[in-house]
């Protein structure tokens, strides 16, 4: 594989909000660390505000044992029997398919306001586990700046904090504050109320281009955030990494979810590094055209072509790649399409990086 991304340059990261799926951006970390990517300043939201702050403290290790264990009694606490009446919430399995009546939507989401009527989810255990995980005292003397968004309701204006410039003993609050849903029972943080960053800036880009960084990786996952509209300056160069999978439910805070979001941030990350190819699957194109055809073509279900080999090549098979998915009309991207039909067919393992022609040794084995 070959790295796509300059090493002597030094990057800024956005890390956007999420929840339970915010071990996601762990597995990017680990993707970064391994392809020898700089940062001196991180900007997250919510979930991306907590990350973000063991990306500047820069102990992995430790960010990935608390992912690994995450549980959601160390995030929220609920009361007897919430958990079990509010699981299709919690777990992110409500789904339009389950619903056969108005008053099945109408008992749902009862239940759900319940729990904050009466007084709202204590926010005691995510207060504990920030206590646990992030040290005040390495964040503010880290040489990489955090900047974390909020809505400071008390105040009435959406904030963009740099943590390096809030006291010691506020940093614990300024991080529960981007990331205070307002589920959370009310209470102040430094005698002021905050909401949760995400309804203001999601993917926190601007914080990043207001202090002058114009290299950013930008991590999203998907969710309901809002991201902030605003002209981004010519000369930022943004390097996305993003999903095409199903990271799970923002409030399935387990271990498993979590295991499994850390493999998938870090195989997309690698997508986004080296440039590999693949919707579903994560393939090193390394191919000229002339190959890439050659392999398309001494494959048995593609020689039963009809009419002559030019017609084929010329008219059915970007035909058959079209209709298939192919985003462009090259045969790198016509081999990508077999080549992820095929693995899709056969249940070839999905994390793991191939080059085309040992996918298809891969798949000969199935």
């Amino acid at each position: 594989m070959q790295l796509k991304l300059d090493p002597t340059i030094t990057y800024a990261i956005a890390l956007e909000g999420g929840g339970a799926k915010g071990a996601y951006e762990i597995g990017v970390w680990k993707a970064l660390r391994e392809a020898g990517i700089k940062f001196d300043a991180v900007a997250g939201t919510s979930v991306g505000a907590l990350n973000g702050a063991m990306y500047a403290i820069g102990d992995f290790d430790k960010a990935v044992e608390c992912w690994s264990n995450i549980q959601l009694n160390q995030v929220m606490k609920l009361e007897p029997g919430d958990e079990e009446t509010m699981a299709p919430l919690l777990k992110g399995e409500f789904s339009l398919r389950d619903i056969r009546s108005l008053q099945d939507v109408s008992d749902l989401l009862k239940k759900a306001f319940d729990v904050v009527r009466s007084g709202g989810l204590d926010t005691a255990p995510l207060r504990s586990w920030i206590a646990e995980v992030i040290d005040p005292e390495a964040l503010k003397n880290s040489p990489v700046q955090l900047y974390v968004t909020t809505i400071n309701i008390t105040d009435r204006e959406a904030q963009e904090v740099h943590i390096q410039e809030v006291p010691v003993d506020e940093i614990h609050n300024m991080l529960l504050a981007s990331a205070y849903h307002p589920t959370f029972k009310q209470e102040k943080l430094g005698g002021k109320n905050y909401a949760d960053g995400g309804f203001f800036d999601s993917l926190p880009l601007h914080a990043l281009t207001e202090t002058g960084h114009r290299q950013i990786i930008a991590v999203h996952m998907p969710g309901m955030g809002i991201e902030r509209r605003y002209k981004v300056p010519e000369d930022t160069v943004i390097i996305d990494i993003e999903t095409n999978a199903d990271l799970g439910g923002v409030l399935n805070f387990t271990s498993e979810q979590a295991l499994r979001d850390m493999k998938i941030g870090y195989y997309d990350a690698l997508r986004t590094l080296y440039g590999l190819i693949g919707e579903t699957y994560y393939i090193d194109p390394m191919l000229t055209e002339q190959e890439a055809m050659e392999l398309l073509l001494a494959q048995p279900d593609m020689r039963a072509f009809s009419g002559n080999l030019a017609h084929f090549l010329e008219e059915d098979l970007p035909e058959m790649a079209k209709k298939a998915g192919a985003k462009a009309q090259n045969y790198n991207e016509y081999l990508r399409v077999y080549l992820e039909q095929r693995a899709a067919e056969k249940g070839l393992e999905v994390y793991h990086v191939y080059t085309a022609k040992e996918m298809l040794d891969k798949l000969a084995e199935l």
